[in-house]
């Protein structure tokens, strides 16, 4: 198992990155036949030590843990102790799934998609969104003194057509609804998108603000 460990202003010298190698193939020996890679994010929140541990158990299935304490060594096991709690909740699926995916193969029609990250749109000023919706005069200019061609690509950004700042390939699963809803939750992923088993369409799984599973089916749609 490849494990990175960082910190996010603070030290992650060698005796620390043994105790989280150790600990994380101990969690890995104990629930998985294989685990692919780890990163170990350390930071510090005023007087306390944070850590989050996001741990790539097989193909599509990653698990979440996050914990904090009093040095980053305590943080650490607080947050293995969340990942193996939430795996003893899930042993048996989580095992099935964890041992079908090391022994399966990605067939040549696996369905692949791409996610992209856009950066936070900015909100222009009131006067501003005001003048950029002015008519273009007859000599190529608006009226705040841009060509058309700035205005339109000024427009462009503000569509979010040049805000992608990151891209990110990703694989669609075919999965049934439960089995959706486990990797979310053991991920803490706030949506998932994932081929429906039973009727081979697209849903979605996501984590609704009352705590709540929302399901978009389009089953209904077709």
């Amino acid at each position: 198992m490849h494990i990175t460990v960082a910190g996010k202003q603070v030290e992650t010298g060698d005796a620390l990155k043994v105790h989280v190698s150790e600990g994380l193939k101990a969690v890995a020996k104990k629930y998985f036949d294989h685990a692919l890679d780890a990163r170990v994010t350390f930071a510090k929140n005023r007087a306390f030590f944070t850590c989050a541990i996001d741990l790539h158990a097989g193909r599509g299935l990653s698990v979440r843990g996050e914990g904090e304490g009093p040095d980053a060594h305590r943080a650490f096991d607080v947050a293995a102790e969340h990942i193996a709690k939430r795996l003893r909740r899930y042993r048996r699926r989580v095992n099935e799934h964890a041992r079908d995916m090391a022994d399966e193969r990605l067939p040549p029609t696996a369905e692949t998609a791409r996610q992209v990250i856009l950066a936070r749109p900015v909100e222009e000023p009131e006067e501003q969104e005001e003048t950029l919706v002015s008519a273009h005069p007859d000599d190529g200019t608006v009226a705040d003194g841009l060509t058309a061609k700035e205005h339109d690509d000024l427009l462009h950004k503000q569509d979010g057509e040049s805000t992608i700042i990151a891209e990110i390939p990703t694989e669609i699963s075919r999965l049934s609804v439960s089995e959706a809803v486990m990797r979310l939750d053991l991920g803490q992923m706030p949506v998932m998108m994932f081929r429906n088993r039973i009727s081979g369409q697209l849903n979605v799984v996501y984590r609704r603000p009352d705590g709540h599973v929302g399901w978009i089916d389009t089953t209904a749609a077709v």
